[in-house]
């Protein structure tokens, strides 16, 4: 890269960083006061997998409207998938629009509105199952700032420069970026407006691409305003060529690149265009992608041919393709406009690795966001490149590198390795976390009294990849030992394991392999023994009669009030040592 380029890209970072910065500003402006009509959205809805899901949001965001941790006077809704099918976000948009509907009627029309999809159980970053991953807790704000915060943060500008309708956007991603002084994101065209990010041409086959008109042509300001052909989802680069999707670029990162998908506008006429279509779709029975199936019907270009394309669907169902061709004649013809945003970045913060990576070690989103490696804690050990948050550390306690501790309690003499995360534990004095693992309380209902469960699994391990029966377990890895020689080190038979499924595959997920105990210390020591056990090849005997649950069946039976009274407890407990120090 030569040094012209390079002081241009030092430029856009200082633009991106200032932008970033002066959005927070005006959202902490609007946080805990009654903000005015047409200044924020009029509604944010939040999507819930089921009713357990729905009722752990709305208990969350009452919270946080109470602590005035969020602006105030403006509706926030959580709705939940109809129970049976899996649906995915695209039928929850479809049906978040119908109970919308149901609720504004005519009203709908004047309505600005948020639409976040956090709904399914977070298997690649199980600390957010319980509570929800658009509850995650990020490094920054006074109050303690979750994903919620952050998204309406960096959307802050938006409504006051949108005509009614809808903004669709997911839980677990992060989008920066910068315009010129004297501009704005307008959403006020028909059909849907899509904001769209220059990205390498391998990140294209992971997301949804667009081909413009004519990317040669392109000003390269920080933003313009294109109209789109066509939509593709995750390509090929041998796709992205022959649809005309690469751009080539002068200078800057890389020379020819794509502009991918992240979060996307629906006018209100629409909206009324989708609600016809749930109707003729009703009941829904199988997967819907708001972006691949929504999107690709869309522009002058396309065509029916992708209704049939399932390579990327992870399960082929029956009547799929009918329904991507109910979909494509419902919204064929509608205008699909992008707004290039060309100093962006687009971050995702889904899996246990990303997740500790942009806490700890990202220098870029460290610098951007203003991430702090100790935020509302009580925590002596400020500059180990780790992250705490909400969390009381003893002065004596040590945090590795690269580690999250979020919303735990650890006493005196604690060690946590590197490159572990910690999440609402209650950790006894002396005990020391290894490197890598994920150890995660929640307060369960077992024997219609509070139980606690501690899971641990190591960083890497896939917790949804599951073998046909008990018979292979060997193939599952738990802190990289196949299930089979741990279960050998806690004296237990393969024959004894037991897993909580209906279904027929077996996996970490629902493998009973934690214990279940009467408060939140002993659960935490218990499952640290057994991993420990693992780790030095040596045994431990779980007590005579001891309950054993997994992940799955912990959620299922999770006392969600009890949880945030501990992280309540927490909160409490830092407000007054702050007050007192």
């Amino acid at each position: 890269m030569d040094t012209g380029s390079d002081s241009m890209s030092q430029e856009c970072v200082r633009k991106l960083q200032l932008a970033t910065r002066e959005k927070l500003r005006k959202f902490n402006s609007l946080r805990g006061r009654e903000v005015e009509g047409g200044e924020f959205w009029d509604v944010v809805v939040v999507t819930a997998v089921d009713e357990g899901q729905r009722e752990a949001y709305e208990l969350q965001l009452r919270e946080k409207v109470d602590r005035k941790e969020l602006p105030l006077g403006i509706h926030y809704k959580v709705f939940s998938d109809p129970p049976g099918s899996k649906i995915g976000n695209g039928g929850s948009t479809l049906c978040a629009l119908q109970q919308l509907d149901d609720i504004y009627g005519k009203a709908l029309g004047r309505q600005r509105v948020i639409l976040i999809h956090a709904g399914g159980f977070s298997q690649r970053l199980p600390s957010a199952s319980a509570l929800g991953k658009i509850f995650t807790a990020m490094p920054l704000g006074d109050p303690l700032y979750q994903m919620l915060e952050l998204k309406l943060a960096m959307y802050v500008d938006f409504p006051s420069h949108m005509k009614p309708g809808v903004l669709v956007t997911c839980a677990d991603d992060i989008e920066l970026y910068s315009i010129a002084e004297d501009e704005h994101v307008w959403f006020d065209k028909p059909g849907f407006t899509a904001l769209a990010h220059p990205s390498p041409l391998s990140i294209g086959t992971t997301h949804g691409v667009f081909v413009l008109d004519s990317c040669e042509n392109s000003s390269h300001l920080e933003m313009e305003n294109r109209s789109c052909l066509r939509f593709l989802h995750k390509p090929s680069i041998k796709n992205m060529y022959d649809c005309g999707a690469v751009c080539k670029r002068q200078s800057g990162c890389f020379s020819e690149f794509v502009y991918t998908d992240s979060t996307y506008y629906v006018d209100f006429e629409t909206v009324k265009t989708l609600l016809n279509l749930l109707r003729e779709l009703e009941p829904l029975q199988c997967e819907i992608d708001a972006y691949g199936d929504f999107l690709q019907a869309l522009g002058p270009k396309a065509t029916i041919e992708y209704t049939s394309n399932t390579a990327n669907v992870t399960k082929e169902e029956r009547g799929l393709v009918e329904i991507r061709q109910k979909i494509f004649h419902h919204l064929q013809g509608t205008p699909l406009n992008v707004i290039l945003l060309n100093n962006s970045k687009f971050y995702h913060i889904g899996t246990t690795s990303e997740y500790l990576f942009h806490l700890t070690e990202d220098v870029a989103l460290r610098s951007e966001l203003g991430l702090l490696s100790s935020t509302f804690s009580i925590h002596m050990n400020e500059n180990s490149g780790c992250c705490v948050m909400c969390s009381v550390l003893d002065p004596s306690c040590t945090v590795g590198a690269g580690s999250v501790v979020e919303y735990s309690r650890l006493g005196a003499g604690v060690s946590v390795g590197k490159g572990s995360i910690v999440s609402g534990c209650w950790v006894s004095p002396g005990l020391s976390v290894p490197d890598a693992v994920f150890m995660h309380s929640l307060c369960v209902n077992h024997q219609d009294r509070a139980g606690f469960v501690t899971v641990a699994f190591g960083i890497n391990d896939n917790l949804k990849h599951s073998v046909e029966a008990p018979a292979h377990i060997d193939r599952l890895k738990l802190f990289e030992c196949s299930l089979a020689e741990c279960l050998s080190h806690w004296g237990m038979e393969n024959e004894i394991l037991r897993f909580s499924s209906d279904s027929p595959g077996c996996s970490l997920w629902n493998a009973c392999l934690f214990p279940v105990c009467s408060d939140q210390q002993s659960s935490f020591s218990m499952s640290l023994e057994m991993l420990q056990a693992v780790l030095s090849g040596s045994t431990f005997i779980l007590p005579k009669d001891t309950k054993m649950m997994s992940m799955q069946e912990s959620l299922q039976s999770k006392k969600l009030e009890e949880m945030l009274r501990f992280r309540m407890r927490l909160h409490k407990d830092i407000t007054q040592r702050r007050l007192n120090s």
